[in-house]
Parts: structure tokens; C-alpha cells; sequence
């Protein structure tokens, strides 16, 4: 038996027949640009985040900087203001930071939930003496929610602005019900074909209660511009294709049933592996995980890895290099955050999606109890 890691296709083709009468309609409409779909898909979109609004954007990584660029035109963050991110998040959350003049504060994640957690923060604003940081830009990273209730009262608190990226986090929600998007003043979403919401090219959004950042959100991914040759904003070109739309509004229904057999996949693995060489994530086995990716640990991950491909088990890795050690970050490298460096060496991604069959989940789970720590 061979196991992808993801099969995308397979997932995708579930949908099929519905995205060729959406390309049908997309071809007699000729809507090329911001059409109905988009317009549509970013009220549903919303709708479905609780928010009041929502923007469409051409990728995950554009949600992330337009968002932060949004706040600084309607100034409420400054170039140079500090913003708290965490060192185990991935490349894009740190580019966007940077990119769009804003330096990136480093922070060390909970090693059990790989997310950042309010004590922490607390103390690194605490120690702020210069008052520089100015927002929290947090990360659900594999599609777990960080803490935010408690993140709100410390940015509250400290006056400083909380945002999101929720990027691997489509549909997760607390035990109120509130959902991933509404949770912070503004989320950036990616639609990346891999995410639990993927489109079936580039895509992003940002959601926000904020009606001056929504505005000026719409203006910036459109050469700063709602009405045509009338620019307020250097902006860019960065606008959610309207057949992707499309395409995510017939996947969207689907989200929440989606998410539980990924939720239910997680539990056989949370239950049923049982090699005491594996580190298993912890989950409150509540709504608040989604499982875009799920994540272990092993001491000798090359290895295990190996072992698995021998059992037809594909596998993954997120992240291997953690974003102040890359080549393109020399000026960070200096930065230490032991904790996230050592979650680099140990973790191996397993494949999860609301495609593998219950036996391809016992094949996992056997060939992983099989394994020895070798090497």
C-alpha cells in the first residue's frame, strides 16, 4: 500500500462536476476581475468567520502584508514599531513583517502545543521598556488555536494591536463557537491549494471587524484604488481571482465536515500509537484543532522518515529550518530560541486529509508502533 502524504486530486475530485459548471457560468459571465464570485465568496466568507468583512487577496503571504500595511495607512502601526511573532512560525508569517517595514520580535512557542502562549508574551512586553512592540502577530500553526481569549485581555492591557495569521486554521473554533478570523482585529487567511480551504491556485483573504481597515484593505490590493485612474494609496495588484472564488464558494459547505474527519483521524492517532518514541501533540480534543497538519516528534527523524517511505508511508516536514536561521534572515541569526530550534531537529508531519480511508489510517498507525529508534 502506498500512502501520499496529501493527495489533492483525490480531494479535488470530490468536487468535480460543481467546479465545471462554476467554470461554465465564470466563461458566459465573462466576470474576469472582482466579479459576483468574489464579491459573493467574501460575504460568505465572512459570514462564516463572524466577522463583518472580508477581502479577497491573491495569496496567503499578501493577506499577511496587506493587513499589516492596512494598519499602518490608517495609522495605527508605524514603520519600525516591533511586532511579537513566533520563531517556529513559517517563512511567509516573518517576510511579511519585514517586507512591509516592521521588525519581528522573536518569541519561543509552548513546546507541547507549538503555539505561542500568554505568559510568555506577557513577560516579553513587561520587559519592553522602550514601549516598541506594538502588536502580536500570532500564528495557529497546524491548525490549532493559540490562546486568545487570553491574548485579548494582554493586548487589552498593554494597548497593542492582536492579529492573526490563520493561515492553517480554516474553521477551527473555541469552545464558545468562536471561530478562527473573528478571534483577533484582523486575520490573514491563506487558500494555498494544501489548506483545509484550498482553492485550486493562489488565493488569500483577510476578515476584520475593522470598517477603515476593510476600507483601506479594498484600496490597497487594487493599485490603491476603488474607482478606476482615482489612486489613495500606493497599493499593489493582489486580487483574489474571480474563478478561485468560484471555486472555493462550492468547497466551502464543506469545511466543517471536512475538519471533523480530519479531527477524527487525529484521535486513532492520538489513541492508537503507542511507540514510546513518538512525542504526540497535545489537543483537548475540542474544536479548537482543525489538523491542517499533524505533527510528531522523534528523536531521529531522518530515520523514521526512511522507515516509513519503506512502509509506502509518505511523510512531511514543517518547518526543518526555523525562520531566524535561514539564509535570507542573516541579520537575526544571532537570535535565540532553543526551543524552536530543537523542535526543528524532532518533527515529522503525518499524512492527514478528509480523503484517507480508515484502513490507510491503520497501515499509519501499525507501520508507525512497528518502528524502532535506530541510529
Amino acid at each position: 500500500m502506498h500512502i501520499p502524504f496529501l493527495d489533492l486530486k483525490k480531494i479535488n475530485q470530490r468536487h468535480q462536476s460543481d467546479f465545471q459548471k462554476k467554470w461554465m457560468t465564470f466563461f458566459e459571465n465573462h466576470q474576469c476581475i472582482l466579479g459576483d464570485e468574489v464579491s459573493k465568496f467574501e460575504e460568505e466568507y465572512a459570514t462564516y468567520c463572524q466577522t463583518k468583512h472580508c477581502v479577497g487577496v491573491g495569496n496567503g503571504y499578501d493577506a499577511l502584508f496587506l493587513m499589516l500595511r492596512g494598519y499602518q495607512e490608517i495609522g495605527m502601526l508605524q514603520k519600525g514599531d516591533h511586532i511579537l511573532v513566533a520563531a517556529n512560525t513559517y517563512f511567509a508569517t516573518v517576510l511579511a513583517i519585514e517586507n512591509a517595514g516592521f521588525t519581528p520580535v522573536f518569541i519561543d512557542p509552548d513546546p507541547k502545543t507549538y503555539n505561542l502562549d500568554a505568559k510568555t508574551l506577557h513577560l516579553k512586553l513587561k520587559a519592553d521598556i522602550q514601549k516598541k512592540i506594538k502588536s502580536i502577530l500570532v500564528t495557529h500553526l497546524y491548525g490549532q488555536l493559540a490562546p486568545m481569549y487570553e491574548l485579548q485581555k494582554l493586548c487589552e492591557k498593554n494597548n497593542v494591536i492582536l492579529l492573526a495569521d490563520a493561515a492553517q486554521a480554516h474553521g477551527a473554533s473555541t469552545k464558545k463557537g468562536d471561530r478562527a478570523g473573528c478571534l483577533a482585529d484582523a486575520a490573514a487567511f491563506s487558500f494555498y491549494p494544501s489548506k483545509n480551504l484550498g482553492a485550486l491556485g493562489d488565493a488569500g483573504a483577510i476578515t476584520t471587524n475593522n470598517t477603515l481597515l476593510f476600507k483601506c484593505l479594498q484600496k490597497l490590493r487594487n493599485y490603491g484604488a476603488i474607482q478606476k485612474n482615482q489612486h489613495e494609496y500606493l497599493g499593489v495588484n493582489t486580487r483574489l481571482d474571480e474563478l478561485q472564488a468560484a471555486f472555493l464558494r462550492v468547497k466551502l459547505p464543506f469545511l466543517d465536515s471536512d475538519n471533523s474527519i480530519r479531527r477524527t483521524i487525529a484521535q486513532r492517532y492520538c489513541t492508537e500509537i503507542t511507540n514510546p518514541h513518538i512525542v504526540l501533540p497535545k489537543w483537548s480534543s475540542y474544536k479548537d484543532h482543525v489538523f491542517h497538519l499533524f505533527i510528531i516528534r522523534v528523536k531521529n527523524p531522518k530515520n523514521f522518515r526512511t522507515f516509513l517511505q519503506s512502509k509506502g508511508v509518505e511523510t512531511g516536514v514543517h518547518y526543518p529550518t526555523p525562520v531566524h536561521k535561514q539564509k535570507a534572515f542573516t541579520k537575526y541569526a544571532t537570535t535565540k530560541c532553543s526551543i524552536s530550534e530543537h523542535i526543528a531537529q524532532e518533527i515529522v508531519s503525518l499524512p492527514i486529509s478528509p480523503v484517507l480511508t480508515n484502513n490507510e489510517v491503520s497501515s499509519i498507525i501499525d507501520s508507525i508502533n512497528s518502528y524502532q529508534n535506530y541510529g
